[in-house]
């Protein structure tokens, strides 16, 4: 729906690249979907990459504290070995950590999510620009507010060849952690926090258009209501070449 409506919005006919960064989507496979990449028309989609899954951790509550996802990926990132320092969950205690722990650990009311909002809650939990929120999007905003300016800096990250890539940020986050515990300035972090999910855009796009000729990228998702990765993403990928549509009449998000 997301890419249809830019599609829409920008009068396109045939097949696409759609780029859907998004909170939460419910994917055909029964996890929830939100960082994915179609070769879509307005009747299909095939999905040929997505960010790698994690567990959501109790559902909505992970949407409401966004530390949740910071342990999440921290787990996947570093197994049972993440180092105590790294934890940097303001005002949650150790009990409430411990009982989302065991839920990760033994997979109890998780579902697995490759939603690219939810990655960015995951950072701004690691980062502590927002351990809980009362709005969708408010610890993605917090974190988008964070960035510094004239960083080009990122993370490196990989992208594995399967029936549908997958596009694997545990490289990101073990630098992203590596970073909080020497001290490194907030700012210079989510600034190479974005830089990292815009090459890995671009990258992917570069893969899908190897394999399928396509040339025509449609981003949307509320993910996309932030400014510097828009303008990053969109930038990079028509310095590859790409003809980048954008929503302008209609907004990225839900509505």
């Amino acid at each position: 729906a997301h890419i249809a409506s830019c599609m829409a919005e920008n009068h396109l006919r045939g097949d696409v690249i759609g780029v859907a960064m998004d909170g939460t989507g419910f994917g055909t496979d029964g996890a929830i979907w939100g960082g994915e990449f179609l070769v879509a028309d307005y009747a299909r989609f095939e999905r040929r990459a997505h960010l790698r899954y994690v567990p959501l951790p109790g559902g909505n509550a992970a949407v409401r504290q966004p530390w949740r996802m910071a342990l999440s990926y921290l787990r996947d990132a570093f197994g049972t070995e993440i180092p105590e320092e790294l934890a940097r969950f303001r005002g949650v205690g150790g009990s409430r950590v411990a009982l989302v722990d065991a839920m990760i650990a033994r997979r109890v009311q998780t579902v697995a999510t490759s939603s690219c909002g939810r990655l960015c809650d995951a950072v701004a939990g690691m980062l502590g620009v927002a351990s809980a929120v009362s709005f969708e999007g408010q610890a993605a905003s917090a974190l988008e507010m964070a960035g510094e300016a004239c960083v080009d800096e990122r993370y490196a990250f990989g992208v594995e060849e399967n029936a549908a890539m997958v596009v694997d940020m545990r490289s990101m986050v073990r630098g992203i952690a590596r970073d909080v515990a020497s001290g490194r300035r907030v700012g210079v972090v989510a600034a190479r926090f974005h830089n990292t999910v815009s090459a890995a855009i671009v990258e992917v796009c570069c893969r899908i258009r190897r394999t399928d000729g396509l040339e025509r990228v449609c981003l949307s998702g509320g993910t996309f209501q932030n400014v510097y990765l828009l303008g990053r993403t969109a930038a990079e990928l028509r310095r590859f070449g790409f003809g980048v549509f954008l929503h302008a009449m209609v907004p990225a998000n839900d509505g």
